[in-house]
Order: structure tokens, then sequence, then C-alpha cells
């Protein structure tokens, strides 16, 4: 059998004992304890109903049907007490199952809540090195699994255990020397378990992987459809998505065969025996005496009873082995520990001018490489600082280091003279607007979107924001104007439309410091002609920092930082930076569609 493979970090779970695992899933229940307390009675005034029934038909046969006597009072009592007690069972066991699926629920719906909440603050590193569809599998197929254990398998294992416990009871009452040979099938039973439980356990996980894998493969493809579409790529991906699958098929077959043979098979094969010896005893014991024919009945009925628990304790191993699996890559998740940058000190400090300082800040996304070295500027209040080079230069870095989103290996960020992580993130943020080079619209309405960050906003103010970044005439041309119906990532509004949303969006919360992440990358040169005053009133007033390619949209501002490789090359206005004929002029003679020699140099002098 080849060892499973696993996930980042996931092998560290792998060591964890299942009952440690089983003890924290066992804590989702403390608050539906007194549910639990009623659930377990009615469970096992269920179970003493089944145990209870075989005697009565004992009490048939032996006392008037060997007889052949048939008085109506007493049999009529018999008759309704067996009667009875099957309609109390039936709905004993209706009311405990109804008890423990809605505590089941119930408890998955606070594990994915928890699950959810723990996604929220993590950093952007960890979802950089983690698929997408992985996560998803974890927050539904996991947790699903996890939900059988609630259910139905602790339920099972404790009436089980009851009517054992019972039936055992029943089997001294009749014959203390059959019953005492019967006990020696537990430790069978147990050995049974234990050896199912061991080898079924990597089993378990390597298809819980497999099957996150192909989630991962199957959210990727939906994702990049139009690129695969483009590129004529579907015979390759169907190819790499039938590989994943059938890895999760050979892993799912391992199961199969596995169950097929420790559980029903093998336990029917030492029943069978059992019932040989039973049979064997009560026929030695019959030549030299009398045996009672409800007796025999009685007892081959619970050895019948005995097993058929014990089944279903066995095939409930299994949804017990894939909850323990899934459980460890749910809790594996849960016990991340690669939280997003938070202030470290205890401040209410909120961002009241806007002036962003970077001192000799660098920084590494591995810990290996360093993508910015030694990056120094300053920004005024309400001046706006460009940034430009060729991609992979560090834009988007500085960008996601004055966010919060990662912190930097050396230096130091200020906000106002405070360092970032004296200020409190979430009044922080409140203070920044962001507008990316691919906005992302949720699904449901043009109004739902705008009032993103701030769902307390009226109508009014959202149809200003509209207005103000020159929305509304698009907006209205739709059928259902702000309220029209988006779809998922905005998929019925054009490019350009999206970012004019985000523009209103960033807009309707007046922040004090702008960022603009190749923010009119996406527009068409129209459109982009349209919302220049736009973004010019935006910026007003503000600090914005701006990423840039089309130099265009930059020659107003108040600085222009050229990166390359990391560093910050070269700094100034429009007019200074062309007067010094370097990488910038270059570029900006590139962007002219000048005939010179615009070749960007691979290193500067």
């Amino acid at each position: 059998m080849d060892a499973p493979t696993f996930e980042h970090g996931e092998a560290t779970t792998a060591g964890i004992r299942d009952s440690q695992i089983l003890r924290r899933l066992l804590t989702y229940m403390k608050p539906h304890w007194r549910t639990l307390i009623v659930a377990f009675t009615v469970l096992l005034l269920a179970t003493s109903s089944n145990v209870v029934g075989p005697i009565i038909i004992k009490v048939f046969i032996d006392r008037y049907l060997t007889h052949g006597v048939f008085p109506r009072g007493p049999v009529a009592l018999l008759g309704g007490s067996y009667l009875a007690l099957q309609i109390a069972a039936g709905l004993l066991n209706y009311a405990q199952l109804l008890m423990f699926q809605t505590i089941a629920l119930k408890v998955i719906q606070q594990l994915r809540v928890d699950l959810f909440s723990h996604l929220q603050y993590l950093s952007l590193s960890f979802f950089d090195r983690t698929p997408v569809g992985s996560l998803v599998s974890r927050m539904t197929n996991d947790t699903e699994a996890i939900k059988d254990l609630y259910m139905s398998v602790l339920s099972a294992f404790v009436q089980n255990g009851f009517l054992l416990g019972g039936i055992f009871i029943s089997m001294f009452v009749l014959d203390v020397r059959l019953a005492t040979f019967c006990l020696f099938l537990l430790p069978v039973i147990y050995g049974l378990m234990t050896v199912y439980r061991k080898i079924s356990g990597p089993v378990f996980l390597l298809a819980r992987q497999k099957l996150s894998d192909l989630n991962a493969k199957l959210s990727e493809s939906l994702q990049g459809m139009h690129l695969i579409q483009a590129l004529r790529q579907q015979k390759r991906l169907q190819e790499q998505f039938d590989e994943i699958n059938n890895q999760y098929r050979a892993a799912r077959l391992r199961n199969v065969n596995l169950n097929g043979l420790l559980l029903r098979p093998l336990v029917d094969g030492i029943s069978l025996l059992t019932l040989i010896l039973i049979l064997s005893f009560f026929g030695l014991q019959s030549l030299h005496a009398v045996v009672d024919i409800g007796v025999l009945y009685a007892f081959v009925n619970y050895l019948d009873q005995f097993f058929e628990p014990v089944n279903q304790m066995m095939m409930q191993m299994n949804l017990f082995q894939q909850a323990v699996a899934a459980a460890r890559r749910v809790f594996h998740l849960m016990d991340e520990t690669d939280f997003a940058p938070r202030h470290l000190e205890s401040s209410t400090n909120a961002v009241t001018e806007g002036r962003i300082s970077f001192e000799g800040v660098s920084f590494s996304y591995d810990g290996k490489t360093e993508v910015l070295h030694d990056i120094t500027f300053v920004a005024e209040p309400g001046q706006t600082v460009a940034l430009v080079g060729h991609t992979g230069s560090g834009k988007s870095s500085i960008v996601n280091l004055l966010l919060h989103f990662y912190l930097p290996d050396k230096g130091r960020i200020t906000v106002d003279g405070k360092s970032l992580r004296e200020l409190e993130l979430e009044n922080f943020r409140r203070q920044v607007g962001l507008v990316l080079q691919e906005p992302f619209i949720f699904a449901g309405d043009i109004a739902s979107n705008i009032r993103l960050r701030r769902p307390d906003l009226c109508d009014g103010e959202i149809v200003a924001a509209a207005r103000f970044v020159q929305a509304e005439p698009f907006i209205l041309r739709l059928p259902e104007g702000y309220e029209e119906k988006l779809g998922q990532r905005g998929s019925r509004l054009s490019g350009g439309q999206k970012q004019l949303v985000a523009f209103a969006r960033t807009m309707a919360n007046d922040p004090k410091i702008l960022v603009l992440d190749e923010a009119t990358a996406s527009i068409d040169t129209e459109t982009e002609q349209e919302i220049q005053t736009a973004l010019g009133r935006m910026r007003s007033g503000r600090t914005t920092i701006a990423i840039a390619h089309r130099l265009s949209t930059i020659q107003d501002a108040d600085l222009i930082l050229v990166l390359h490789h990391g560093r910050i090359v070269e700094r100034g206005t429009h007019q200074q930076l062309l007067a010094l004929q370097g990488l910038y002029h270059k570029m900006y003679l590139l962007q002219q569609g000048s005939e010179t020699d615009t070749r960007i140099p691979t290193s500067i002098d």
C-alpha cells in the first residue's frame, strides 16, 4: 500500500491519536448537553423495549405453547405487552433519531462557522500556497463527513452498546454457562475493530486528500475556462482531471476492499461459528435433560440480536474512520497559525492626515529572495505618489505592505508618524480605499456591491457615490438600475463597468488614503478619458498611492517612483524624470511608439 501524501503541513496532524481527534469533536456537543441527556434517555428506553421482547416470547412458549394451554387473559396480556413494546420502541427510536440529527446539524453549523471565521484572519501568504478548491473541500465535503459522526455513529455506538449490555444481562438470566461463553466474543470483536481502525485510517485520509485534489483541479479549471477554451486545452485538462479522478477512485477501492474483508463477511463468519457451538451445546444437553424450547428460542434470538449490533457498529466504523480523517484535515486548518499581520500594541490611533512614510523597507515572500530592497519615500497628505516599473519590479509588494497584508523584514512603515503596528487595523483599513486592476464584484445587485464596506449606507448615499465616479449613466441604462443582478463576479458587466462600480464602492467610504492598483488597466480609452476627471476628484484631498502601466494617467502625480528589481532607481515628477533620460524616459518613449531604441536594460548603472 502506497503511503498517503499530505498537503502543506498536514503531516503534522498524522501523529495525533484518533482519541484526541474524537475528544475535540465531542467538545462541540457541550452546549447541547441537556438535549443529549434526553436523547440518551430516550435511546435507553427504546433499547430496553427491544431487549424485553424476546423474554415475553420465551414466557409464552415455555408457559403456554409447549403445554397447549392458552388462557385468554394472560395470553392477551403478553400479546398486548409485546405489541405495546414494539410500538413504544418505534416511537422512541424516532424521537431519539430526531434529537441526535438536530444536534448533529447544529454542531456542523457551528463547526463551519468556526472554520470560515478562522479563514478570514489567515494571512495572504497562506492563501498564496493553498489551492482554493482544497479549502472548499474542507468546508463542505470534510464537514459533511464529520456530520455522520454526530448523526449516526455516536448514537449507533451508544444504542448498540446499551443493546449488547441488555442482551448479556438477559443471557445470564437464561443460562449462566452460555452467557459466560459468549463473553469471550467481546475481545474478539474489539480486536477486529482495532485492526480495522488502524488499517483503514491511512486509507481514508488518502481518499479525503484525493477528493480535495479533485475539487482543487475542478475549481481551477472552471475559473480559467475562458483561457482553456481560447488555447484549446480542453483535452489536456480532461486528461489531468481523469488522472486525479482515477487516483481518487483507486483510493476509494482500497476502502471498499477493506470493508469487504473486515466488516460484515468476517463478523457473519464469527456469528455462524458461534451459532453452531450454541446449537451443539443444546443438542448435547438434550441427550441428558429436557431442553426448554423457549430458552433455546430466546438464546438464539439474543445471539442474532448480539451480532446485528456488532455488524452495525462495524459498518459505523467505516463512517467513524471517514469522520476522523476529515476531522484531521479540518482541525489542521483550524490550527493554522499563519495569521494576517495585526497591530501588536493596544491602540485606538486613527488616520487623521494620511502622511505615509516608508523607511528603509525590505521584504521577501519566502524568507529567501528579497523582492523589495531599502524602499524609502514619503507621501505627504493630499499628494499622489505613482509607482511605475516593469512586471515584477515590486510595485504590488509595496501596496501589500502598506495595506498590512504582510510585515516587512526590515525597516518601518508609518502613517501620520505612527508605525502600522501601532494602529488599530480595523480603523486603519476603514480609512483606506482600494481599487484593484481586476475589481472583485460579488454576486448580488449593484447597490449591495457599492454598500459593501458600509452596510448602513442609504440609497441617496449610494446614488451620490455612483454619480461622483460617473457610473450612474450606465447603471440607469440597465433594466433594473441599482437593483440589477450581476451574477457571479459581475459576469453581466464589462470590465470598465466593473471598475466604475469598484470606484463607487471605494468613494462611498470617503477614505483618507487611496490606493489605485492599475485602476484604469481594464478600461477602454474612451471610458478612461471619461473617468479621469472622476479620478482627479477622488485623489483631491487624499493621499494616493497609484500603480500604473499607462504613464499618461500619472503625469500629474506629485512624485513618481521608478522601480527596477525591487529598488527605487529614479524619483521625481514627470518632467524631471523625462529630463533624466533614464529608465522612465525609455518607458515613456516605448509607450509613445517612438522608433528610438527603447530596450529596457537588465541592470541599472
